[in-house]
């Protein structure tokens, strides 16, 4: 399955955060533990293309996603993986499913040379808003921890004046921030 992603998004102070907690989630037992696991080669040749792999737990399922860049957005790649073969994958063991296999192909990846790169875990929030979904998160990952706003849309140009409303609305800053892949991977050594 393929879909593109269309999303803005923005580091948050714990105060920012807090406050768009406070304004915008109704329950506050909607929270969701999720947990990623990122893989990537030895020589990062996924972030060099701008690309991303993981494996996100929720729930007991276990879904492969590809990230890559596209006009306005990701184009994301998902393939439904088993407990098995998750296991494998965590030991360096990682037999590419079908539909990831073939858009690593296209870019000159070898999923041979993958390896597991570590884990993030995140306690989110998400509440429909104005046709958009609000997402609010809070991540750990190697000692680090922040937290964010995602405002997934599906109209690029609505979406903007939307996230900045919101950004606006609360006072907060708009700050350059990369995807949490890239975070993590910011955090890794080689």
């Amino acid at each position: 399955m393929q879909e593109i992603e269309i999303e803005f998004k923005n580091l948050l102070t714990k105060e920012e955060y807090d406050a768009l907690v406070e304004h915008y989630i109704n329950d506050y037992t909607i929270a969701k533990n999720q947990t990623n696991y990122y893989f990537e080669t030895a020589d990062f040749q996924l972030k060099h293309k701008h690309a991303a792999l993981r494996v996100r737990e929720k729930g007991g399922h276990y879904i492969a996603t590809l990230k890559q860049p596209v006009e306005d957005g990701l184009l994301e790649t998902h393939d439904s993986i088993s407990e098995t073969q998750f296991n494998e994958w965590y030991k360096n063991l990682i037999d590419l499913p079908p539909n990831i296999k073939k858009q690593l192909d296209e870019i000159g990846i070898n999923g041979n040379e993958l390896e597991y790169k570590g884990t993030l875990q995140t306690i989110r929030y998400e509440q429909q808003y104005d046709n958009c979904l609000i997402v609010l998160d809070h991540s750990t990952y190697n000692g680090r921890e922040d937290y964010e706003l995602e405002l997934e849309v599906s109209n690029y140009e609505q979406g903007k004046q939307l996230f900045e409303k919101i950004l606006n609305r609360f006072k907060i800053k708009q700050r350059a921030t990369s995807n949490k892949i890239a975070r993590f991977l910011g955090t890794v050594k080689n």
